[in-house]
């Protein structure tokens, strides 16, 4: 039987490392919420406790079914567009905050600390290389013009590995055009493309996600 003590503690380690990471996130402007990482932690903390006071000698069939409910959750965040997927990285990243909340929940601090300086290290990392301009980043921007153009004359604006138009709108009445498209390739590649797009008479807003 575990303490009341016991059952506090972790869920304030849950509770307090899955908050200092979700305003990481909330900070980075990442398309899933505050609430969300949290929500996840504890949640997972919530039902490895239980299925430990359930089944304290073979909690691992629970387990094990907690964790494919948590992939699914974690599928959940990925975003489709046309032929394209978004959103691995959030997927990931719930699902790891979820076994980190599971660990604690079933009181093994040990592989939860490693699991959880491992999530840090790894964003770490991936910080660097981007603001390195290492490796490759995907963008959607989504562009409005004053007037009808030919879609060529913005695509050209693009010095990028890889371009593929996403959308595309025709406003007849106000004359004007919108015109999103999914951009991959270095930091150093995506940086000029504001202010390329921006001295062009025909440019009026655009957005980029």
């Amino acid at each position: 039987m575990i303490e009341t003590s016991e059952i506090l503690l972790r869920f304030g380690i849950t509770f307090f490392l899955s908050l200092i990471f979700a305003l990481e996130r909330q900070r980075a402007h990442n398309p899933v919420g505050f609430g969300t990482f949290n929500f996840v932690a504890v949640g997972a903390c919530s039902l490895g406790i239980t299925a430990m006071l359930i089944s304290t000698e073979s909690p691992f069939g629970l387990l094990s079914a907690i964790v494919t409910g948590i992939g699914f959750l974690g599928a959940g965040a990925l975003i489709k567009s046309n032929d394209r997927v978004f959103g691995f990285t959030t997927a990931a990243s719930i699902w790891i905050l979820a076994i980190f909340g599971l660990t604690v929940g079933i009181g093994d601090y040990l592989i939860g600390g490693v699991l959880y300086l491992s999530i840090w290290l790894i964003m770490g990392v991936d910080r660097i290389l981007e603001v390195r301009g290492i490796g490759t980043y995907q963008k959607r921007i989504i562009i409005v013009t004053n007037r009808m153009v030919d879609e060529k004359e913005i695509r050209k604006n693009f010095d990028v590995r890889k371009c593929q138009m996403d959308n595309l709108m025709i406003n007849k009445k106000e004359n004007k055009l919108m015109v999103s498209y999914i951009l991959r390739g270095s930091k150093e590649e995506l940086l000029p493309i504001p202010s390329n797009l921006y001295n062009k008479p025909w440019f009026e807003s655009m957005k980029i996600t």
